[in-house]
């Protein structure tokens, strides 16, 4: 709710998913959640508490899970909605790729100068990680294998820095 009344106010459109235990009021008798709430295939307009009336789609995927996708675009259509979950699709493709691969969540300094050139050199990897994925035909973890491989390799060939023994 925090989130999605200063959107509102900015005068963006939203489409989200909420959990199955959210409470809406489907016909002015009383919250439910949403997961008991009847959705009908073109959607179903309920009032979320605290935030006003929104739409509600419910979608199948083959396995079996069931999900909300909710917007405050009243007069959305399924093919509207469609759309707009195609392009969360590639964003969550990317979140999946740049964490893992980049390092996007492992910065640990405080500054938030320092956070900010961290993101910037994850996601410049990371675009460096997918054109370099793109040219070879490697997927994402593939990709960085091959160039740890190679950089190890190179190293091997020519150690600049040799760890000392003791006796």
């Amino acid at each position: 709710m925090d989130n999605l009344k200063p959107i509102r106010q900015s005068g963006w459109e939203w489409l989200t998913r909420f959990q199955s235990n959210r409470l809406v009021n489907p016909d002015n008798r009383g919250n439910l959640p949403i997961s008991a709430v009847e959705i009908a295939p073109q959607g179903q307009v309920v009032h979320l508490k605290g935030y006003g009336f929104i739409k509600v789609f419910r979608t199948v995927s083959t396995n079996g899970d069931v999900e909300s996708w909710v917007t405050h675009h009243v007069e959305m259509w399924e093919l509207d909605r469609l759309g707009v979950a195609e392009k969360t699709g590639v964003i969550e493709h990317y979140h999946r790729r740049i964490k893992p691969f980049c390092g996007m969540e492992r910065c640990q300094a405080r500054s938030a100068r320092v956070q900010r050139h961290h993101i910037a050199l994850a996601i410049r990897a990371f675009l460096r990680l997918e054109r370099y994925s793109y040219t070879t035909g490697y997927s994402g973890f593939e990709a960085k294998m091959q160039i740890i491989r190679e950089a190890v390799r190179a190293y091997l060939e020519n150690p600049k820095y040799v760890l000392g023994t003791t006796a």
